[in-house]
């Protein structure tokens, strides 16, 4: 039941919603844990209900960081690094972590990498040669990818 409130919602309806809310597409408990906050429900209904997702296999913390890594990849073109920051800040286990990197290979990841710094490069309209490598750099850096080869690509691309 909803803590002082007028309007009440049964654990069966709020069990109901998350159901949906994780059939759309996968989640980590903390997405749970918020979405269920902002039901203002009593802490036994909380728990019962994310151990309801659990048994029902609705919730997966495993799954939940594998599609996470290839999707962020593959989509956003993120890097490593960057996929693993935002692993951590959803509370997701090493093993897990580690276990959702596995999903990119390693030849993609560096092909990836490379036509990602040359297409950023292209588009980069500054003609002070330290300024566009500082762009290029923050730029691959901001989005997750490892130093030594975004220095390595920048040296490549911009000689000294």
């Amino acid at each position: 039941m909803y803590q002082n409130s007028q309007q009440s919602i049964t654990v069966t309806e709020a069990t109901k919603k998350m159901e949906r809310y994780c059939a759309y597409q996968e989640r980590c408990h903390k997405d749970i844990e918020d979405k269920l906050n902002t039901m203002k429900l009593i802490p036994e209904a909380k728990e019962k209900i994310i151990l309801h997702l659990l048994q029902h296999n609705f919730l997966n913390e495993e799954r939940f960081s594998q599609s996470f890594a290839r999707g962020k990849f593959r989509i956003k073109k993120w890097g490593k690094q960057r996929i693993v920051r935002e692993l951590k800040y959803r509370k997701i286990s090493a093993y897990n972590i580690k276990t959702a990197l596995k999903e990119i290979s390693e030849k993609d990841y560096l092909e990836t990498f490379h036509e990602l710094a040359e297409r950023k490069f292209v588009t980069i309209k500054e003609l002070d040669q330290n300024k566009k490598r500082k762009k290029l750099t923050d730029y691959l850096l901001y989005r997750g990818w490892e130093t030594n080869l975004v220095y390595e690509k920048v040296k490549e691309l911009i000689p000294y």
